[in-house]
């Protein structure tokens, strides 16, 4: 890190790193919270440097889809397609590849290929976890406080 001053995207950069750790649970909240404010108030890379350096290195982001995939299943589907009409069009077969593939084409594109949401800090919030049977004389019900 330099001695420039640091923009508001680098500073936004840092913050996202912690609040990925913090996910992650490698910092507790109150870590978090306190290397965020030094981050939003830093005002040169240098600054910014060693909020992150006792982390893992930036998970690099999913690579761009170029719709690759979704170009060679529809062009499989249509030579299926044809076969299928070409050789006396009776039972509908290319159905099963069109769906076992297509399934997957689909999760790609769509919310299955996306990250899950992380779990809240917040104990109170309607994702916090809930006690198990086994652990303690609480009711399956009650929550954890």
């Amino acid at each position: 890190m330099s001695e420039l001053r640091a923009s508001d995207a680098d500073r936004e950069r840092v913050a996202e790193r912690l609040r990925d750790a913090a996910g992650d649970g490698r910092l507790t909240p109150a870590e978090l919270e306190e290397r965020l404010e030094r981050a939003f108030s830093a005002r040169t890379e240098a600054e910014l440097g060693p909020l992150v350096v006792d982390l893992p290195a930036p998970r690099r982001p999913p690579r761009p889809r170029d719709g690759t995939h979704e170009r060679t299943y529809v062009a499989v589907m249509l030579l299926l397609v044809a076969i299928w009409a070409l050789t006396g069009a009776g039972y509908f077969w290319p159905i099963w590849p069109m769906l076992g593939w297509g399934i997957g084409v689909l999760a790609g594109a769509g919310r299955l290929g996306r990250p899950c949401r992380r779990r809240s800090f917040n104990p109170g919030s309607s994702r916090a976890r809930w006690r198990s049977s086994a652990a303690g004389d609480l009711g399956s019900g009650e929550r954890l406080r």
